[in-house]
């Protein structure tokens, strides 16, 4: 029982000591006021490597935060099917009332997840980019997107949103410096470690199973050596199974997940759900379903709509708006004159937790009062993901 209340009560310490956003400070004393370009919209763009619910959600918070800062007037924002930003992007383009800013209608690009149509698509962006010069600020989102875009190949002011580790992923030089001066890239260094320890000091697993494509991209999505930190510091044993990841039909990406799961199932007994393709919509009630008949707790790295549909606990989507608010004042301040380069990327939110019990339930986890009291998010049932 000592020992149950010590896990609690760092629990409850590490969650203190996380509530407030901590963000590096700038290069300069940057305005976040609208302005126009030289009494024309700035005109943005966005690319994709493909379809994912964190790009959308990112997005939204973007929007959010530009509404709130009065870039755009406010709007009510229509309800987003599956995880695609295409339609989203259209209702902006269409609907959008500002003086200041422009999502461009022809600007809004998706590879698909097809590697062939990616490789053909960058260079015609970046010819956009050099030759037209009609776009005034990109969106790259993902590590994909960032690893194309944070180059020299062009000098438009790149801001890279949604990658599990851009230091990692080679998108960016440093913390402190992105290494292009029209390339900035929010990042989290210790992100992950923080989910792990939240994860092992609730749970506190031996095994901590993880399913990932073993490639240097693989391993930097599962953030695994952040995972390898927390195992040395905590004492537990890593349990790895191979995935593959963006294959040219989805459905190889999904089965081999599934196939993980059930391996890690009888070798594991916590699994970290990481961000790739055969984790998405369609395969996530499978997922739940192997994960809750082994009776095993996952954590998904990614954000509570995953909870929302049977794992276990993650960060709450609350995160998005901070991190949206954050992204919208990187846009304001490139609007205002700065070097993407020079405006700190460092921004790590407050980890608030989400946890849904339904799954605790079937899995036979009953979580403690101060768990649930330090909760932002709790889901009481498992609901299907909308397609």
């Amino acid at each position: 029982m000592q020992i149950f209340k010590k896990i609690l009560y760092a629990v409850l310490f590490f969650l203190l000591l996380s509530s407030v956003s901590v963000m590096a400070a700038d290069k300069g004393n940057f305005s976040v006021k609208p302005s126009t370009n030289g009494g024309k919209k700035w005109r943005i763009g966005y690319f994709e490597g493909g379809e994912y619910i964190n790009y959308q959600l990112n997005f939204l918070g973007i929007v959010r935060g530009l509404m709130d800062m009065g870039w755009m007037e406010n709007a009510k924002i229509p309800e987003q099917s599956g995880e695609q930003t295409a339609q989203l992007w259209q209702w902006l383009a269409n609907n959008t009332k500002s003086r200041y800013i422009e999502f461009v209608k022809d600007a809004h690009y998706t590879g698909s997840w097809d590697t062939p149509r990616i490789e053909q698509m960058v260079p015609k962006i970046i010819s956009r980019l050099n030759n037209k010069k009609d776009i005034d600020l990109i969106i790259a989102a993902g590590t994909k997107a960032g690893l194309k875009f944070a180059s020299n190949d062009h000098k438009v002011p790149t801001l890279v949103i949604s990658t599990t580790d851009p230091l990692a992923a080679g998108i960016i030089k440093s913390v402190e410096d992105s290494g292009f001066d029209h390339v900035h890239a929010r990042v989290d260094p210790y992100r992950h470690e923080r989910q792990i320890q939240l994860f092992y000091d609730i749970i506190g697993f031996n095994k901590l199973g993880i399913a990932y494509q073993d490639t240097e991209q693989g391993h930097s999505y599962a953030a695994l050596e952040s995972v390898k930190k927390v195992a040395d510091e905590r004492g537990f044993k890593i349990v790895s199974c191979f995935t593959t990841d963006e294959s040219a039909e989805i459905i190889k990406d999904e089965e081999s997940v599934k196939k993980c799961f059930a391996t890690l199932g009888e070798s594991a007994d916590a699994i970290y759900v990481t961000t790739q393709n055969g984790v998405n919509a369609d395969s996530i009630p499978e997922l739940v379903k192997i994960a809750n008949k082994y009776r095993i707790p996952t954590f998904t790295q990614s954000h509570s709509e995953q909870v929302k549909y049977g794992f276990l606990m993650s960060i709450s989507r609350a995160n998005f708006q901070y991190v949206g608010r954050f992204y919208a004042e990187t846009m304001a301040k490139i609007f205002n004159g700065a070097k993407p380069r020079d405006i700190g990327q460092l921004f790590e939110d407050p980890p608030k937790i989400a946890i849904n019990l339904k799954t605790a339930e079937l899995i036979g986890y009953d979580p403690p009062v101060d768990v649930l009291s330090a909760a932002d998010e709790i889901f009481e049932d498992i609901e299907i993901p909308k397609k």
